[in-house]
């Protein structure tokens, strides 16, 4: 049984990579969960057909007493089990809220563990806060990835990542590579391999930018179903691969970049 936790910089396509991933491993046999812990319900949209409904939707629906693990989850493509947590109305609360909700129904990680065999999480990682850390900290998730690109700010989001991973050590937490999905810009690929190498990880697979992801979203399927022979599903059946077949030995403690070093070895003055 697998537990892992997918995060990145916002906007950088950790559901993208987490929902196609969700797709691959149900369409292999294996008994899937995707948990979306991001506040704009985004994680499972390409999944699930019909409406989207929130763990927070559900709450303020149907209150403490009717609420259940089972109530929340909702059928997607290759029997793919999903539950996205929500948040609340813009401006009005805390992000993390939602997240802390779901695990309060989900209880034991082991009952959750029990239940399936690919557990994914797909965690806002600008800010790993008490409730987007939950996953690590409560022992629901024991392997990280993360999703960054070559920029600056997304390098930056992912050694702060790196420092969370590190923290929740202790759990058994284990950081299990870093996924480059690429801008197109020049030596892009290197600085995140110099980031990885830097923090005592390495990059498990790279994606290409592709414009059949953004096709294939609009229609609501993962691009592995609508466009299986796009250079970005090629990428990610080899990314599915390499993932499922980690050895986990290979996973490390993070050792995160000071400040000071990461401005040193990627930002160029001017």
């Amino acid at each position: 049984m697998r537990a892992s936790v997918f995060y990145g910089k916002g906007g950088i396509g950790k559901s993208t990579v987490v929902s196609n991933l969700a797709a691959l491993f149900a369409a292999a046999g294996q008994r899937v969960l995707l948990f979306g812990c991001d506040p704009k319900s985004d994680s499972c949209y390409s999944l699930v057909q019909g409406p989207v409904v929130t763990v927070m939707e559900r709450w303020l629906e149907v209150g403490d007493a009717e609420l259940s693990l089972d109530s929340c989850l909702m059928p997607g493509r290759h029997g793919v089990e999903c539950i996205e947590v929500g948040g609340p109305l813009p401006g009005t609360g805390c992000g993390g809220r939602g997240i802390t909700k779901a695990l309060e129904l989900v209880g034991d990680p082991d009952a959750l563990r029990a239940r399936y065999d690919v557990i994914l999480f797909d965690v806002l990682g600008d800010v790993v806060c008490g409730g987007f850390s939950a996953p690590m900290r409560s022992r629901y998730g024991d392997e990280v990835y993360i999703v960054t690109s070559g920029e600056f700010r997304s390098l930056f989001a992912a050694n702060n990542i790196a420092q969370a991973v590190r923290h929740y050590a202790r759990n058994g937490v284990r950081l299990a590579g870093l996924i480059a999905n690429l801008r197109g810009l020049d030596g892009e690929l290197d600085r995140v391999e110099q980031l990885a190498l830097s923090i005592g990880s390495r990059v498990i697979h790279a994606l290409p930018r592709d414009e059949e992801i953004a096709k294939a979203e609009l229609g609501r399927v993962p691009v592995v179903d609508g466009s299986p022979s796009s250079p970005a599903a090629v990428a990610l059946r080899d990314l599915y691969r390499k993932v499922a077949e980690l050895d986990p030995n290979h996973r490390t403690i993070p050792r995160p970049l000071t400040r000071g070093e990461l401005d040193r070895i990627f930002l160029t003055p001017r």
